[in-house]
Parts: structure tokens; C-alpha cells; sequence
């Protein structure tokens, strides 16, 4: 199938360009963003005139920041065309439902994509624990804002989500793999005196489930999900790329290596099968958090 990628930044040079062009289902037909292009493939500006010159194309992947996502999500859809969203899938819960009405109006298919649900090991340990009674659970997601975002200041603006950017991988990841839904008691949220969205956040939700955020980590990266059970320890790591039972490695690598190339396997399977996939779970975590958080100023912050 021809492919349109909107938003040609940072996540669509790293991830999506290369996991498109090692398919074979996919061909990158055409681009469209303010700036960026991607050598040999048509590029736009303006994405009406795109899905006008190109009614080739019937499916769209959507790599734009949050806050303007709707729109063009409203468009492409209205349009006739399938749509794939990149992490969060909206700025807020409101306008991702009122994108799924707008689909399932036009007849056409919708993925939220959660990248770390498409962790190595992740359906490993979703498959471990379904049996299995939870005594505690935490996560520990750190990570250097500096490194991942460099002088995108977006992402301290409204509607950026702040720590909660790279946060909401770890939330797709936990509301994956643990067998019962668990919800927010509440929440802790660390605000630089200069920016408008959190650089670290600590959650408490039900069933002893507990989250560390934070932004400012330097050297080594942290992204781990310890669970407790009756029958053992679990601990994932690298964002879910390894997995111990105990301290002894399991779990097997998947047929399809690489969290991007498993989500677009995952899109060519909802085109073929007409079907719509928008759980919204881990942005309703996120929701809740804003809504119940404690908020601590600190020191401010500067790329």
C-alpha cells in the first residue's frame, strides 16, 4: 500500500522513514511537512493539496506534535483516508473520540499507536502475568529531555505533556502487560518555574502499582517495570526490549524485530481487516494525573 507520512521531525527520520522502507507492505508515496522531506519522495506543504494530488494514497501516518494533530486527523479522514497516530494520539481524550466518531462515519480505519506496547519482550510478559496474583508493581521511566528533545520547547507548552511524553510509553506498557485494570489514587507533579507541563511526576495508583517520571537524568537511561508476584519477580527493562523471571533471562525475541516495524505490520493488518483500533487507556492515566496531581514548583528549566 502507498503511505503519506505528515510531520517529517525527529521520531519520522528515526523510526518511521526506515521502518516503511523495510517493508514490504508499504511505500512511502508522498510527505508533507513545513520543513522536513525525505530524498526521492514527492513532498508537500500543505496537506490538502497533498490528498488532492495524490487520491493514490489511502493511507496517512500522522508524526506532527500533539496539539495540531486533530486537525490534520479531521482532514485526512474526511478525505476517505485510513490514519495512523503517532503517540499520543490527541492533546486530549475529547478529541481522540471525536476522531473515532469521524471514522467510523467515513468508513475508515484508526490506530493509536502505543510504540512500547511493541516491546520485544512485551507479549511475554503480558502472556506471564495473566495467571498471576500481583502483590506490588513500579515503574522507574528516567530519561534526559536534553538528549531525546533537544530545543523543542513544545513539549513544555500546553497540551506538550511534558515527562509525560516519554511517561505515556511506560503507561502503554503497564496497561498492557498487567491482567486487571488499575486506576490513579493520586499524584505528585514537579513544574519549573519557567514551563507550563511537568519534568517529573510520581504516581500511586490501585492494587500497589507506583511511577517515577522524571526528566533530567543524565548518562544512562532508565526505563524498567518491576511486578511482584506470588510466583516470582518480573522485571522488564529497556523500555521492554529484556525480560527476567528471578533474575533469569526469558521471553523470545518476536518474528518482526523493532517496535516501529511491528506497529506498521499492526496498520497493514487493520486496513486488510477494516477495522479500527484507538484504546486510549494510557492518555486517560495521563488525564487523570493533571486532574488529581500535586503540584511542586522548581528549579527552572533551559535546553
Amino acid at each position: 500500500m502507498k503511505i503519506a507520512l505528515v510531520g517529517i521531525g525527529k521520531i519520522a527520520r528515526d523510526q518511521h522513514v526506515p521502518s516503511i522502507a523495510a517493508s514490504n507492505a508499504w511505500e512511502l508515496a508522498a510527505t508533507c511537512s513545513r520543513a522536513g522531506r525525505v530524498d526521492g519522495v514527492p513532498a508537500f506543504t500543505d496537506l490538502d493539496e497533498m490528498l488532492e494530488s495524490h487520491p493514490d494514497i489511502p493511507v496517512v501516518s500522522l508524526c506532527l506534535p500533539p496539539v495540531p494533530r486533530f486537525e490534520f486527523a479531521k482532514r485526512a479522514i474526511l478525505a476517505g483516508r485510513h490514519v495512523m497516530l503517532e503517540k499520543p494520539p490527541g492533546a486530549t481524550l475529547s478529541e481522540c473520540h471525536a476522531l473515532e466518531d469521524m471514522a467510523r462515519k467515513a468508513g475508515v480505519c484508526l490506530f493509536a499507536s502505543w510504540h512500547s506496547r511493541e516491546g520485544a519482550r512485551a507479549d511475554a510478559a503480558r502472556d506471564w502475568l495473566a495467571d498471576k496474583v500481583i502483590t506490588r508493581a513500579h515503574i522507574t521511566w528516567r530519561e534526559d529531555v536534553r538528549k531525546w528533545h533537544p530545543g523543542q520547547d513544545w513539549v513544555f507548552d500546553p497540551g506538550g505533556m511534558g515527562v509525560f511524553d516519554p511517561g505515556i510509553n511506560a503507561l502503554s506498557l503497564m496497561t498492557k502487560i498487567l491482567p486487571q485494570p488499575v486506576h490513579l489514587k493520586s499524584a505528585t507533579l514537579e513544574f519549573p518555574d519557567n514551563r507550563q507541563t511537568p519534568i517529573a511526576a510520581q504516581l500511586d495508583f490501585t492494587d500497589g502499582v507506583s511511577a517515577d517520571f522524571d526528566w533530567r537524568q543524565t548518562g544512562p537511561q532508565t526505563w524498567d517495570i518491576e511486578v511482584w508476584t506470588e510466583a516470582g519477580k518480573l522485571h522488564l527493562t529497556d523500555g521492554g526490549e529484556h525480560m527476567m523471571i528471578d533474575g533469569v533471562p526469558a521471553g523470545q525475541d518476536p518474528s518482526l524485530i523493532g517496535e516501529y516495524p511491528r506497529l506498521y505490520a499492526q496498520m497493514a493488518d487493520l486496513v486488510a481487516q477494516s477495522k479500527t483500533d484507538m484504546d486510549l487507556s494510557p492518555l486517560r492515566h495521563v488525564a487523570d494525573a493533571f486532574m488529581l496531581g500535586r503540584r511542586v514548583p522548581v528549579d527552572a528549566f533551559h535546553f
